[in-house]
């Protein structure tokens, strides 16, 4: 196939069809079908053409990569796919609406958007601010774990205000807030104060009507925060982030802050209720890890046929460069589809479903110079928050079919809208295996509860208690 490349035609490079992405018939990407069947939605893509597809998003061109083999060389060659807006040559062009729906997502110039000569510092201060929470011999690491459990035991103390048996919404009640929790832990967040916060964040992620003064009220408060930590420093991510990178302005600080309360909370929310559900729908080698103990084990099986994160932030070809069935030209946008590479026949076919010990080679963290800073840390979390569950609950079953199970996707992120469970206390609640306050932690985890109680974020969580039963 010969013609000329600057005419809407194409050439062949290297035995690769390269065509301008703008002529191409372009496959809707999030449709209906995508909404509830994503696997089939890949797989047509890769029947049709291959490891790499092009796409429309939301009315903006780009590339989806299947293929497992084709998303290791996108993740792992920074030079030759980087990131930054800077590189999107539609973009330079003027060629991507204003009003794009996904544009203020990606304008927020943080550590997982951010290409050019300032990323490698900003990743070395994240590594930097992150290990005193993800190196376990060292006391925040602890007090972070004491704290985790510690946020566990009081949203299911929650639930069973409603009684030793009854009907929850374990993703309303349990999934989604503990992260943000959490979070709020790692901000450095005085009392309650981050609640209003943590709210804004539920707003944003949601997408709604209220979305965007959600995210301006978010921003703000974050902002205000990132003062507060310069002025007065204490051993939270904030001030330790300063710390590694002086140079930072609080509104920088402001979008890093951002970037962990978003990402750490839906990402690891998600991770928690899909594991939930892998087990209570009887998967067999899923509950035999758990059975044994082997939580990180279960979550590992899980973020392999379902990871939260289905589609990484956009990477930029640094030149025209062969990929696929296609050669993807100068300033294209390329979506890495973890989701979609997991079930590559090539990565697919070589992963043994009755094995209790599973793969390290998923990319739900990414891969290669840029895999997730936070990685540890979000299995941390997420890994308590599941034993603590099946540790205070001696019974739990989902109250809906797994497959009429309400789903939710975005470009980025996939995860339950509500998670319905059939529940049992345990008659004597299970201690946890470490002691939530230890001679290296907090002796005050948990905020005073008269303040607790009058915050945003337990008043609604309270107001869903008992609800359907």
């Amino acid at each position: 196939m010969e013609s000329q490349a600057d005419d809407g035609g194409s050439v062949d490079l290297d035995g690769a069809t390269a065509e301008r992405l703008e002529t191409l018939t372009l496959e809707p990407l999030l449709t209906r079908d995508y909404e509830t069947r994503p696997a089939l939605v890949y797989e047509r893509l890769r029947r049709r053409h291959g490891p790499v597809a092009p796409v429309d998003l939301l009315g903006v061109p780009a590339w989806l990569v299947l293929g497992y083999r084709e998303a290791l060389d996108v993740l792992q060659d920074d030079a030759g796919w980087p990131k930054g807006l800077e590189n999107w040559r539609a973009r330079t062009d003027g060629e991507v609406p204003a009003d794009w729906p996904l544009g203020p997502s990606l304008e927020v110039n943080h550590v997982l958007i951010q290409g050019g000569p300032g990323y490698r510092p900003l990743r070395q201060a994240w590594d930097a601010a992150l290990k005193p929470f993800q190196d376990p011999r060292h006391a925040q690491a602890k007090r972070l774990k004491a704290a985790v459990t510690a946020y566990a035991d009081e949203l299911i103390s929650l639930v069973g205000q409603a009684g030793g048996t009854g009907l929850a919404d374990l993703s309303a009640q349990f999934s989604r807030p503990l992260p943000l929790m959490v979070a709020s832990h790692l901000l450095g967040f005085p009392g309650s104060q981050g609640d209003d916060a943590l709210m804004d964040m539920w707003r944003v992620l949601d997408a709604g009507p209220d979305a965007e003064p959600a995210l301006e009220r978010l921003l703000a408060t974050l902002a205000e925060l990132a003062a507060v930590k310069l002025e007065k420093p204490g051993d939270d991510f904030p001030s330790y982030l300063l710390a590694a990178h002086p140079e930072l302005s609080l509104d920088e600080l402001a979008r890093e802050l951002f970037m962990l309360l978003g990402m750490t909370s839906d990402h690891v929310g998600i991770l928690i209720s899909n594991t939930v559900v892998e087990v209570l729908s009887g998967e067999g080698g899923v509950r035999a890890s758990l059975s044994a103990g082997m939580v990180r084990e279960s979550m590992n099986r899980v973020v392999m046929r379902k990871p939260p994160l289905v589609n990484f932030v956009p990477r930029f070809a640094a030149k025209d460069t062969p990929l696929g069935n296609y050669t993807i030209r100068a300033g294209d946008p390329v979506w890495v589809s973890a989701a979609a590479a997991h079930a590559d026949p090539l990565f697919a076919g070589n992963v043994c479903p009755s094995t209790t010990v599973s793969t390290r080679a998923h990319l739900s963290w990414g891969a290669g110079l840029r895999q997730c800073p936070a990685r540890e840390l979000a299995s941390t979390v997420a890994a308590v928050g599941v034993g603590r569950l099946f540790e205070r609950f001696s019974h739990l079953e989902l109250a809906l079919p797994a497959d009429q199970l309400p789903w939710r996707s975005s470009p980025f992120m996939r995860g339950l809208r509500s998670l319905p469970v059939r529940y049992e206390l345990a008659a004597t609640p299970a201690q946890p295996s470490a002691p939530a306050r230890t001679a290296e932690s907090d002796a005050t985890v948990l905020p005073d509860p008269a303040v607790r109680q009058r915050s945003s974020l337990w008043r609604y969580l309270t107001g869903l208690i008992g609800v359907g039963r």
